[in-house]
């Protein structure tokens, strides 16, 4: 009988995907002079666990390097061998190949050939190093395998469960334990989980489908708005039947909006997990000692964003690396401890997650970034302030860097973090202190899908501006406002002044309201600064699905997406940095 083997193929994909994280997370946690032998049967487990489920399905590659693994472990579980830094590289090195392969399986992407026979030797020649003479054995716990083995089932017997799968040769499918019984033949049937646990609690689903529901929720919500808007012209006395059922429809139907956004939303450890590694190597490169903690590992955030933020702390991450922490002569030095400390946080604010990367280190040098950018013909006047000057960083081709080297120096890092963003729609701010060390915030939505917003009218346009950027709305005196010899408007807030930006300029629109003191201002504000936007009248705040414009027209410029309203009119939604980093 004939079984689809695909589903089992992505079940044994998305199970090697989450041990070899594990791996990484145990090797990079352990404490190389004091080895905990309970880490060594941990990594021991999940090396034959990744080879029991190859075995299975006949993919030889895998089970080399996890048989070549096993073997070395084992020496260590036996007191064959000590476990050095050199065994944490080689692991850390095996598990990228592995990592690899299973890419290769599923996706059809190149395998580099010569890198798995490079780490396949060199776990062989560590092997071959080991002292013969074995000590006493150190009790370990069975490994616990992926599928459950039907070790009461004679060899012959037939399960019929599968087509007949390429032989594995003995030395590769056996375990590297000496004394150990042959293997018998594994059925790929999961073993009943236990009451309570989380496989029980837990299902996995392709996120295609995920994104068609969250869309058809969206759809609804928009038809809800619709339904409510052509209420309003109903006297409560004739259906007031109808008016009830609509106001439980839109309390149910935001219940459900809620509910679905949570599907999507995964934890920020999902991203923080990726940087122990890179701070463990590249620490290692530049000599220096550095520790990584992280807080919020719980805090989540939408798919979407989190898969796009990747990128921009990682340029943050190896820019207070580079940049941030000094190497141990000169920490001690200054009387800092040879240690230094990048600490993530991530944190709800709001309808927000901020996101803070915050090193111990030099902090930022204001008088060598002035001297740069005055370098570059930039105009830097003598009064600004710390935060405007921590700004060029993020300049393109910007770099205070002496000598460029593979990490950093060429300037193309910190301007793609701030234009990618702003593109999710967030705001980027730096704080530092000379000697103390520096920390970037990053404040981003919670999602991209849902947004909270304030409807105007300019015209007979109604646009939508992002709540979070919108400060207060007033209609000005006319002693307040002020004109600039034709080059535009000024208004008095507070002690300030504020430009005034024209919408309907903007949009090249006509605005019914002659002059700004005829109309509405409304004070937006960003990390760049601040202005007063001109509109003939506010509608209302509400939440709106927002739909990509690019992907179903084409990129508008101080545009950042699309919706639609209760009466089945388009609204743009304005890109409201944009619109301010052009004044």
């Amino acid at each position: 009988m004939a079984v689809d083997m695909s589903q089992f193929f992505r079940l044994f994909f998305d199970e090697a995907d989450e041990m070899l994280g594990n791996l990484e997370k145990l090797l990079l946690s352990m404490d190389v002079q004091a080895v905990d032998m309970e880490d060594i049967n941990a990594l021991f487990r999940v090396a034959h666990t990744i080879k029991g489920g190859a075995s299975t399905f006949g993919f030889d590659d895998l089970i080399e390097i996890t048989h070549a693994m096993e073997s070395m472990l084992d020496q260590i579980r036996h007191g064959q061998a000590n476990f050095t830094p050199a065994h944490q590289a080689a692991f850390l090195q095996a598990k990228d190949v592995l990592k690899m392969q299973v890419d290769g399986l599923r996706q059809g992407s190149a395998v580099d050939a010569a890198q798995v026979a490079q780490v396949r030797a060199v776990l062989a020649a560590m092997a071959q190093q080991a002292p013969v003479a074995a000590q006493q054995p150190v009790a370990a716990p069975p490994p616990p395998d992926v599928f459950v083995p039907a070790s009461s089932a004679p060899e012959s017997e037939d399960f019929e469960l599968f087509e007949p799968l390429p032989s594995v040769p003995t030395t590769q499918a056996h375990d590297a334990v000496d004394g150990a019984e042959p293997p018998t033949r594994k059925v790929p049937v999961r073993a009943e989980p236990v009451a309570g646990s989380i496989e029980a609690s837990t299902i996995r689903v392709n996120i295609d489908k995920v994104d068609q529901l969250l869309n058809l929720v969206g759809e609804l919500v928009i038809t809800q708005a619709m339904l409510v808007q052509r209420s309003q012209t109903l006297a409560s006395a004739q259906h007031g039947d109808l008016l009830n059922g609509i106001s439980q429809l839109s309390r149910n139907t935001r219940d459900l909006q809620d509910s679905v956004m949570s599907i999507r939303m995964m934890p920020m450890d999902f991203v923080f997990s990726r940087f122990p590694r890179l701070v463990h190597e590249l620490s290692s490169k530049l000599g220096k000692s550095i520790q990584l903690v992280t807080e919020g590992d719980s805090t989540e955030l939408d798919k979407g964003l989190i898969e796009k933020i990747i990128d921009p702390l990682t340029h943050l991450v190896r820019n207070s690396i580079d940049h941030g922490i000094e190497v141990p002569a000169l920490r001690e030095k200054r009387g800092k401890s040879e240690t230094g400390q990048i600490r993530l946080c991530a944190m709800h604010q709001g309808g927000h997650i901020v996101i803070e990367v915050h090193d111990d280190g030099a902090g930022l040098d204001r008088g060598k970034i002035v001297a740069k950018a005055r370098s570059q013909g930039r105009k830097i006047e003598a009064t600004a302030t710390d935060e405007e000057v921590w700004q060029l960083i993020f300049l393109p081709g910007f770099s205070t860097a002496e000598i460029v080297t593979d990490v950093s120096g060429r300037g193309v890092g910190m301007d793609v973090v701030k234009r990618n963003i702003h593109a999710l729609g967030g705001t980027v701010s730096v704080s530092s202190r000379a000697g103390l060390g520096s920390t970037i915030r990053i404040s981003l939505p919670l999602t991209m899908a849902i947004l909270d917003g304030m409807s105007v009218r300019v015209g007979s346009e109604t646009y939508m501006l992002p709540l979070s950027n919108v400060v207060e709305s007033f209609r000005p005196p006319a002693c307040d406002v002020k004109g600039m010899n034709g080059q535009g408007w000024v208004v008095h807030v507070r002690g300030e002044y504020l430009p005034v930006i024209s919408l309907a300029e903007v949009f090249h629109t006509e605005a019914r309201s002659a002059d700004p003191a005829s109309g509405i201002l409304v004070v937006l504000a960003t990390e760049t600064g601040r202005a007063a936007l001109w509109v003939d009248e506010l509608v209302g705040q509400q939440q709106v699905v927002v739909k990509n414009i690019e992907t179903n027209y084409r990129k508008v410029a101080n545009v950042s997406g699309a919706t639609i309203l209760g009466d089945g009119c388009v609204s743009l939604i304005v890109d409201v940095g944009a619109i301010l980093s052009e004044r």
